[in-house]
């Protein structure tokens, strides 16, 4: 787990008692997993003052745990592979664009899009008849995908309209 998404889940769901310190800390082990409720339980008694220090203690224990974002040209890298499912490239790119931060809508449409091998429907599609968000898109992808897995279970040979 992300130490600091853990930290800041722990802080939203103790929102209101965040003025009381104390409790944030006597609760804060009760949202630990195993290994850290082991690192917990090996704390010297009192060696805590606050409950700023122990998510400070927290942080510096697990910091190999943080979660490096990734910039935005990573989704350059990804293209669809040869004899690759929709379904397959769709899900490397979304694993790829969670791992971005920020809002980059057009970024992510147009290097999706040119990820797609040239002959795929889907890139024709997308193409022809813009998307403007990232739910346009995966919209589309979602018809792209049922189509492609009908085929692939022979259950006919549906046909998408753009």
């Amino acid at each position: 787990m992300d130490l600091v998404e853990h930290v800041s889940h722990f802080s939203q769901r103790m929102t209101v008692h965040s003025k009381d310190k104390t409790l944030m800390c006597k609760v804060f082990p009760s949202s630990l997993e195993p290994v850290a409720m082991r690192w917990f339980d090996g704390l010297r008694a009192n060696s805590i003052g606050s409950s700023k220090e122990l998510t400070r203690t927290f942080g510096s224990h697990f910091i190999t745990c943080t979660r490096v974002l990734r910039p935005i040209d990573s989704l350059l890298s990804l293209s669809m592979q040869e004899g690759e499912t929709l379904k397959t490239y769709s899900d490397r790119y979304w694993k790829m664009f969670n791992e971005i931060d920020g809002d980059f809508d057009d970024v992510v449409i147009n290097t999706f899009k040119a990820g797609l091998l040239t002959e795929h429907g889907l890139r024709k599609s997308l193409t022809g008849k813009l998307v403007t968000s990232v739910r346009q898109l995966m919209d589309r992808i979602d018809k792209y995908k049922r189509v492609e897995e009908d085929q692939q279970l022979g259950e006919g040979k549906a046909k998408v309209i753009p």
